[in-house]
């Protein structure tokens, strides 16, 4: 079985990545109520939903970022350079 590190994230970025996710929740929440409203108009849904995906990039992108910087940058000295590039390369199918 694979050994996963857990998340492990500064204070700033965690911060920042609730930050951001709280205001997708609210995004999300208003796209519930557009649909609920017969007046809402399809186009005006789907910027909304334009909206959230680009802020959860935002934060898949801090995310990296931390992950790059705290797990990546050091994987040759610890010796996991191999282990560290198929992870890389499992996480690019999804971003």
């Amino acid at each position: 079985m694979k050994t996963r590190v857990h998340l492990h994230l500064d204070p700033e970025t965690r911060t920042e990545a609730q930050r951001r996710l709280k205001s997708v929740r609210g995004h999300v929440e208003g796209i519930l109520r557009m649909l609920d409203d017969e007046s809402a108009y399809c186009v005006d849904v789907l910027k909304q939903i334009k909206a959230v995906e680009g802020a959860l990039d935002k934060v898949g992108e801090l995310i990296l970022r931390s992950h790059l910087r705290d797990h990546v940058v050091t994987a040759a000295q610890r010796g996991d350079a191999d282990a560290i590039v198929e992870e890389l390369m499992e996480l690019f199918k999804y971003r």
